[in-house]
């Protein structure tokens, strides 16, 4: 099975709020996850950003994608370090 990270989106028409999951990468964005890694609430000033760490290397190294969206907010948020094997 093909892991990625995605941005999940809920919330309310206007208040965007996202989760961070763990998801099989043919699934819909808004289909069912495998685990929850975080999440991503926008609507704040600073945005704020909660990823728990531990569960985020151990999915990359089990060979999880990072989607773009998710890549921009690992990029921006510097919060995230990559355990180099």
């Amino acid at each position: 099975m093909a892991v990625a990270i995605k941005l999940m989106r809920i919330g309310k028409k206007g208040v965007a709020f996202y989760r961070i999951v763990a998801v099989d990468k043919r699934k819909k964005r808004n289909g069912d996850y495998i685990e929850k890694v975080g999440s991503y609430d926008p609507n704040h000033n600073p945005a704020k950003l909660e990823i728990n760490k531990d569960r985020l290397n151990y999915w990359m190294q089990k060979g999880a994608l990072l989607s773009e969206g998710i890549r921009k907010l690992l990029g921006s948020s510097r919060k995230i370090k990559k355990d180099s094997p």
